[in-house]
C-alpha cells in the first residue's frame, strides 16, 4: 500500500504524519531519519490494528502541489 505521509519542519527536528491512520506519527532529527521512522511506524500501526481485528482500509488521500504567486 502507499500512503500519503506529511512532513513538516518543527523547532529543532522534523515531524510526520499519515492522513489516513489517525495517531501514526513520527519525529525525526533530519528528513531522512523522519522518512525512516514513519515507515516504520506504519508497519507497526498497521500491524497493531490487524492484532485488534481492524481490518485497515486503503488509503484514500491525494497530496497536490498547488503554485501560487508570491
Amino acid at each position: 500500500m502507499r500512503y500519503a505521509v506529511v512532513i513538516e519542519k518543527a523547532e529543532g527536528n522534523f515531524s510526520a504524519y499519515v492522513p489516513d491512520l489517525p495517531g501514526c506519527v513520527a519525529t525525526g532529527a533530519t528528513v531522512a531519519e523522519v522518512e525512516t521512522e514513519i515507515r516504520n511506524a506504519i508497519e507497526f500501526h498497521l500491524e497493531g490494528m490487524r492484532e485488534d481485528g481492524i481490518v485497515p482500509s486503503a488509503p484514500s488521500s491525494q497530496v497536490e502541489y498547488i503554485e501560487v504567486a508570491a
